[in-house]
């Protein structure tokens, strides 16, 4: 593809044959792996944050409406448990406040347990970088090294 940087095999930026050459090469390609990796990082983040944009705010509009409605609500449940069972309604309001809190703290450590899904969308990234961490490791590695002779 003409628009992505290539990465050599060779020492093209020094004598192939020296070592100040192959270092040379080499530290050029892991400097275009990391420009290209920085690249890929920021289109991530671009993408996510254009999926985001619309969901979050609708999101903040709902938690906004639902915090608001909240109390009343266990304000009204409180109510008709203080009728239904012949109870002080300052009793009733404590108890359906408690029980409200209750489910709503399981609810929120459930959901505490699966926050973590949520990072994924930089999967591309993470995979890429792997790749290169892993290809600079196998040019360490094989450095320096004659090639292998072949026997026939």
């Amino acid at each position: 593809m003409d628009d992505q940087a290539s990465v050599s095999g060779s020492g093209s930026n020094g004598n192939g044959d020296s070592v100040v050459g192959s270092l040379t090469g080499f530290g050029n390609d892991v400097a275009t792996l990391a420009e290209l990796q920085g690249k890929l990082a920021a289109l991530d983040f671009k993408e996510s944050a254009a999926r985001a944009t619309v969901p979050l705010g609708v999101t903040i509009v709902g938690i906004a409406a639902f915090t608001g409605s909240v109390p009343v609500a266990v304000a009204g449940g409180g109510l008709l448990v203080a009728r239904a069972f012949s109870i002080a309604p300052g009793w009733a309001l404590l108890a359906t406040a408690g029980a409200t809190m209750v489910v709503a703290g399981a609810i929120t450590a459930i959901a505490a347990g699966r926050l973590g899904a949520s990072f994924d969308s930089f999967r591309r990234s993470r995979e890429e970088l792997v790749r290169n961490v892993s290809w600079i490791r196998t040019v360490l590695v094989h450095s320096g090294r004659p090639a292998p002779r072949r026997r026939f």
